[in-house]
């Protein structure tokens, strides 16, 4: 077994997942690791002329959330809006209780406005029949006013408006009736990009909503416990009237970590979750869901999506993409993509070539000299040459050229995750040794030669596997990743399965020569204090090319080497 291997243990995560019986409904179970917003909203309660602004997600359902909120508060009391006259002066006054000129009162705990909304639904407006009576808008009718703030940021004067409203305390309906005191709190909800842009651009905007609540779309383990996290899933399937029995946890909650990206993690995005119990319920034909159930409708889900990466495996599998997954190859490699759409995305492995010439040190990059490659991609080039540097042109420039590029790669690669692979491919391609194509490497690379982690993890490994699969598994293939990627492993059945039974494998990698002695089968090697590695070593090898393209004497050692031994024989 090699000492990289991963133990079958750490590709999946374990929950210890309580029994659903001891469960009960509780609606607060909606705030689940929401601390921080709900700290936020209790201030917004006991502050007078702070508004705030709630930070939410795109995949979090907002109204339930909204109601939970509310309700973690007491309930305020019911005010009238009473018209007093003091010395012949008319104003608004709320108060709790109702005078024979009171012209509105609060109807609502809260009120939620989105979309087309108008100035007199916040405001409200004066009947047009001649009684001139006051139909109380939002502002009068709620305690607590919750408003989609980009559907005010698309209608400058409303957003004008609510910050004019929530600064000076008070609006203005109608010239004849007095300035309407503020009574609401207001909270905008949006996403936190809108929120910092306002707080840069609008002057007043910080005065007005001081209060920041942002919502957190995963929580993690230990912080919250397993039980936490299915009060959370009973409270969505019980406001859906979906019932869970005990066998469905499991596979939803691999469901749910396998969304917040990490073993330890659980994804509290309300949508895909209530999506997935709601079609699993559809395709079993009853609000009782069990595994079988959870499983087909993921199936389903992934079918549905999955029309792009089809096509994209019968380009593989009639050879109009080439890319090998068994035998050795010099200078090339199986590096691994992730192709991301908007709903779905999807690893899919790429071949990448180095080959190398007699130069002035310039290692290219071709996606990036035909304007196909990113900033990022740039950037791990250039990290590779600067390792590349640090290990073999310590004390001498490299007299060697090298290009690198994504073969059969059409549109734009970003992204640093190949730097590992490509490293590899430039080792082989300098010191002639051949690479296991059954085995597809990534990760990017520091200046020191640590590997670090990447993103897609689960979809990268799992489009390699895909694809060896469909040409039959030979027993060697694998891929090798960061170690620090262990921790989000989450993988189908499928793979865990050829896993288990050593028909495909997983290598876990902290530095890059452990990456090239997996790949070509032999050690790195260790240089001594002259800088010199063992002629038997990969590095040797590449050593000794690096020193036949500057020049040197086809010899055991260099001339410099010979040259440093004879200074030390003469001190």
């Amino acid at each position: 077994m090699n000492a990289n291997s991963i133990p079958n243990a750490s590709l999946s995560p374990d929950f210890t997942i309580p029994l659903i019986a001891d469960i009960a409904y509780d609606p607060n179970a909606r705030l689940l690791g929401q601390a921080r917003t709900l700290d936020a909203f209790t201030l917004l309660t006991k502050t007078q002329g702070q508004h705030m602004y709630l930070a939410d997600q795109r995949s979090i359902d907002r109204q339930p959330l909204i109601a939970a909120l509310v309700a973690s508060q007491p309930a305020p009391a019911k005010l009238f809006l009473n018209q007093i006259v003091d010395a012949e002066k008319q104003q608004l006054l709320w108060q709790g209780e109702s005078s024979d000129a009171c012209i509105s009162e609060t109807n609502a705990t809260y009120q939620y406005l989105s979309g087309n909304i108008k100035r007199r639904d916040l405001i409200g407006h004066l009947s047009s029949d001649g009684k001139e009576t006051y139909h109380g808008g939002a502002l009068a009718n709620a305690h607590y006013l919750f408003i989609c703030a980009e559907s005010l940021w698309k209608r400058e004067p409303l957003w004008e408006l609510i910050l004019g409203i929530s600064n000076t305390g008070q609006y203005t309906v109608h010239p004849k009736l007095p300035p309407i005191p503020l009574n609401c709190k207001i909270v905008l909800v949006g996403s936190s990009a809108l929120y910092s842009v306002s707080y840069v651009e609008e002057r007043s905007f910080s005065s007005a909503f001081p209060l920041l609540g942002e919502l957190v779309d995963e929580i993690a383990l230990p912080e919250h416990t397993e039980h936490d996290y299915l009060e959370w899933l009973v409270a969505l399937a019980k406001e859906s009237h979906i019932t869970l029995v005990q066998s469905a946890l499991a596979p939803i909650f691999a469901f749910s970590s396998r969304l917040a990206d990490h073993q330890k993690h659980l994804s509290l995005m309300t949508d895909p979750m209530v999506q997935l119990l709601q079609q699993a319920c559809a395709y079993n034909d009853t609000d009782i869901i069990d595994d079988s159930a959870i499983q087909y409708a993921l199936t389903q889900q992934t079918h549905r999506h999955n029309a792009s990466q089809k096509l994209s495996a019968q380009s593989f599998d009639d050879n109009f993409i080439n890319l090998p997954t068994q035998g050795t190859m010099i200078g090339q490699i199986n590096g691994l993509t992730v192709l991301d759409a908007a709903e779905y995305c999807y690893g899919e492995p790429a071949r990448i070539t180095a080959s190398v010439h007699y130069g002035d040190g310039e290692v290219a990059d071709i996606e990036r000299k035909s304007e196909l490659g990113g900033n990022i991609h740039a950037k791990g080039l250039m990290i590779l040459s600067s390792c590349l540097y640090r290990i073999f042109g310590k004390d001498a420039p490299l007299h060697l050229n090298a290009n690198i590029v994504f073969e059969q790669s059409y549109q734009e690669i970003d992204g640093d995750s190949a730097s590992l692979a490509e490293y590899c491919a430039l080792m082989s391609a300098i010191a002639e040794q051949p690479i296991d194509q059954g085995i597809a490497a990534t990760g990017a690379i520091d200046q020191f030669g640590q590997v670090q982690a990447i993103g897609g993890v689960n979809e990268k490994i799992e489009g390699f596997f895909d694809l060896c699969q469909r040409r039959g598994l030979t027993g060697s293939q694998g891929v090798i990743l960061p170690k620090s990627n262990v921790q989000q492993l989450n993988l189908k059945r499928e793979v865990l399965n050829a896993i288990s039974q050593k028909q495909f494998h997983l290598y876990q990698v902290e530095h890059i020569d452990e990456a090239v002695t997996i790949l070509m089968k032999h050690p790195a090697g260790i240089a001594d204090e002259d800088g010199q590695f063992p002629d038997e070593t990969l590095y040797g090898l590449v050593q000794a090319r690096l020193e036949g393209l500057a020049g040197y004497p086809d010899d055991d050692r260099s001339i410099f080497a010979k040259w440093l031994d004879k200074l030390k024989l003469s001190s």
